[in-house]
């Protein structure tokens, strides 16, 4: 008699028990995220306001940057646990040289290409003298820089792969921390160290990325057995390489389409004043703190839905989706009254002035009001990656974002007031709202309702 293997977790623990558990420390690990985001722009807004709109106008670069770092991480992660589901601790190693290697390669382009287009980047979005030397400086620091970054998030995915999830959280504070503690310190010159201002922002960033990849390196040369880098006789293998981005394409696209909406949005804003420019920089920095526990409920609420998807328990499957949508809503809920009881208070921690309070107190309270739908939007977007639907959760992102959202922005420029622009942002979340809705209930139909006949799971099982 074979012996019977216990289930895993994902298909016995209370379904509420388990997402809290499986998402809780990752909404803490990106709160920490959230916070470092915050007190950079906090710092560098001390200097002016002009010097917090060129950091901010730095985002698209550093947002594709990350971008390529996670989707190489996220297709060298499916490979890699491939691998060692099927025992083949080989290729399992080839995938993580590969990953090291496309990284390392990432990288240098970013450090030649990024330095070298940092003043046409910022002339292509403003003419402001002031705006354009701040942002090549930051720019230049970053990119020259970004092994840090690209390190870090490869050793984070090999952590994660292997399951040893603990240690990135470890990784990504230490870093936060470390840059937090040196922004004021680099930016205003204390104690022994010099005056950098905006370039003071940028190197402790780079620093504190930089000591998150040598920590990353450490615990998954003494924490990860499973996984044995050998880049000594290393050669690219074509083959793993297509295949890592067979799975990481979609993710890179995806998370780059955020940076050209708002570098559309900032050349629209920019149109009518730097201070508008600024305003979406704070709302940027505001609105990750409520975003960010959203997206580590989805990483924690996806493999639970994968998982019971795969063992045909509808009933743990849809009750995982409508937790999540609760406490996605209830969060959301929470971010729609602070936006509107306190956008000044809000703007006056980033030394706002009164033109600032002017745009922005009505773009936070615009903006909010469809906080509560993006909730909704967002949960409903993963379920679809969860049930190998991918594809739709990158179709309503390209069109909220590019389709409807800039173009909307656009268009409401055009009537001359810069408060009518926000509502692009509503008018976007709506038709996400109708999108999502409705690849939704195709889902439903086609995936979910289906495992309501027990007779099906063993006619696929028979006919895989």
């Amino acid at each position: 008699m074979s012996e019977r293997i216990p289930e895993n977790k994902m298909g016995v623990m209370p379904v509420n028990k388990l997402l809290l558990s499986m998402s809780v420390p990752m909404m803490l690990s990106m709160l920490i995220q959230a916070l470092y985001n915050v007190v950079d722009s906090v710092f560098v807004a001390q200097i002016s306001e002009r010097a917090l709109t060129a950091v901010g106008m730095a985002f698209p670069i550093q947002n594709i940057m990350i971008a390529l770092a996670v989707g190489t991480g996220v297709g060298v992660n499916a490979l890699l646990s491939k691998s060692l589901g099927e025992k083949d601790f080989e290729r399992a190693n080839k995938t993580a040289d590969n990953g090291v290697f496309l990284t390392a390669v990432s990288c240098v382009v970013f450090m030649v290409v990024g330095t070298l287009l940092a003043r046409p980047f910022y002339l292509a979005q403003t003419d402001i003298p002031e705006i354009v030397e701040y942002g090549v400086d930051y720019m230049v620091v970053c990119c020259i820089g970004s092994f840090g970054i690209f390190i870090e998030i490869i050793f984070e995915w090999l952590l994660q792969s292997t399951g040893r999830t603990f240690y990135t959280m470890i990784t990504q504070g230490v870093g936060a921390i470390f840059n937090i503690v040196f922004d004021p310190i680099l930016i205003f010159g204390l104690g022994p160290f010099p005056k950098m201002g905006v370039t003071g922002a940028a190197l402790a960033t780079v620093l504190g990325q930089i000591v998150a990849a040598i920590l990353a390196v450490l615990l998954n040369h003494f924490k990860n057995p499973e996984i044995k880098l050998s880049l000594r006789h290393f050669r690219p293998d074509g083959w793993i390489i297509r295949k890592i981005y067979a799975v990481g394409l979609p993710s890179i696209i995806m998370n780059s389409i955020s940076s050209l909406m708002i570098f559309g949005m900032n050349k629209i804003l920019l149109g009518f004043t730097d201070t508008a420019a600024a305003v979406l920089t704070v709302y940027g920095k505001v609105q990750s703190f409520v975003f960010m526990p959203i997206f580590g409920l989805n990483n924690g609420m996806v493999p639970i839905i994968a998982y019971n998807y795969g063992a045909r328990r509808k009933d743990r499957l849809m009750k995982t989706v409508k937790l999540s949508m609760v406490y996605a809503v209830a969060i959301m809920a929470v971010g729609l009254i602070i936006m509107q009881l306190i956008p000044d208070k809000i703007l006056l921690i980033f030394n706002a002035s009164d033109d600032m309070l002017r745009i922005g107190i009505p773009a936070m309270r615009i903006i909010s009001i469809c906080f509560p739908l993006a909730g909704y939007n967002i949960i409903t977007s993963s379920t679809f990656q969860a049930l190998g639907r991918g594809i739709q959760s990158m179709l309503v992102s390209i069109i909220r974002q590019l389709v409807v959202l800039l173009p909307a922005a656009w268009l409401l420029a055009k009537l001359g007031e810069v408060t009518l622009v926000w509502w692009a942002y509503p008018i976007a979340e709506l038709s996400s709202l109708l999108l999502c809705t409705l690849f939704f209930l195709g889902a439903y139909r086609t995936i979910i309702k289906p495992m309501d006949h027990p007779g099906l799971k063993e006619a696929e099982l028979n006919n895989p």
